[in-house]
């Protein structure tokens, strides 16, 4: 069987396979009592080094062979495995997102004082979003007291094909995860390349007519980019081109807020 084979998936997963060299041996590693626990994370270990095709996978795992392909897909299944664009497995972006996860109160913690500045210096309302599956979830927003605005209540599920937050989450994804954001987006792959060069998103009627956003990255001590932070408000206000005078406020409170998270894990 080559690595591109698929085998049939099967639920019983504890029990020792013929050649598997993981059952029960006293060989210095940490056996939790659960096999198909342990077996799990000899592969995610494996691939901490780097892409493996399958018969690589057996190799650094001693594992037999039909289960370590039968672990690795259903690691796929869940997103803590994806493969290359030549078919290797790799650690999935489900990582990724439990670390957000998990810095979120760190992050919101740091928010507040800093979305009330972005508000008080640009009059409009701001936010930030964090990626959630195939959609954003906004975690934290500060609106206008009065007059036209555009209103995003915590909470809120918004879609990733349009807007700056969802640009700035899609920017920074890998290549696989990318092109598939992109497939019914309102945005191109040119223009998140540019969003990567200049550090900042823009979109105008591209969410809702009249409304437009400046976006920014928020990251995390890995470098990895976790959040958005914008403001939002009417074209009419922001103007056509709303980047060119709001990018820099919006890029300093992403930088501010990355900082703080840095500073948390120190």
């Amino acid at each position: 069987m080559t690595d591109s084979e698929e085998e049939p998936l099967d639920n019983n997963l504890t029990a020792p396979e013929q050649g598997d060299t993981t059952a029960s041996k006293d060989d210095g590693e940490i056996h939790s009592g659960v096999g198909v626990l342990d077996k799990t994370v000899k592969i995610l270990d494996a691939l901490e080094s780097g892409p493996s095709t399958l018969g690589q996978l057996v190799a650094a795992t001693g594992l037999a062979r039909p289960t370590a392909h039968r672990l690795a897909i259903a690691l796929e299944r869940h997103r803590f495995v994806l493969r290359d664009q030549h078919g290797r497995f790799v650690l999935g972006s489900r990582f990724a997102e439990l670390a957000a996860a998990a810095g979120e109160d760190r992050l919101l913690t740091a928010a507040g004082p800093i979305l009330q500045t972005l508000l008080d210096r640009t009059g409009e309302s701001a936010q930030i979003y964090r990626r959630q599956g195939d959609q954003r979830v906004c975690i934290a927003a500060v609106e206008r007291a009065s007059g036209l605005r555009d209103s995003i209540p915590v909470g809120a599920m918004l879609s990733m094909e349009a807007g700056s937050a969802a640009q700035i989450l899609l920017a920074w994804e890998d290549s696989d995860r990318l092109h598939q954001g992109l497939r019914h987006a309102k945005f191109t792959a040119t223009k998140l390349a540019a969003v990567r060069k200049r550090g900042w998103a823009e979109s105008v009627n591209e969410r809702e007519d009249g409304v437009c956003s400046i976006s920014a990255p928020i990251r995390n001590a890995s470098g990895q980019v976790i959040a958005a932070i914008s403001i939002s408000g009417p074209t009419g206000r922001m103007g056509a081109a709303p980047g060119r005078r709001y990018a820099p406020l919006v890029m300093a409170a992403g930088k501010y807020l990355t900082e703080a998270l840095v500073k948390a894990v120190r």
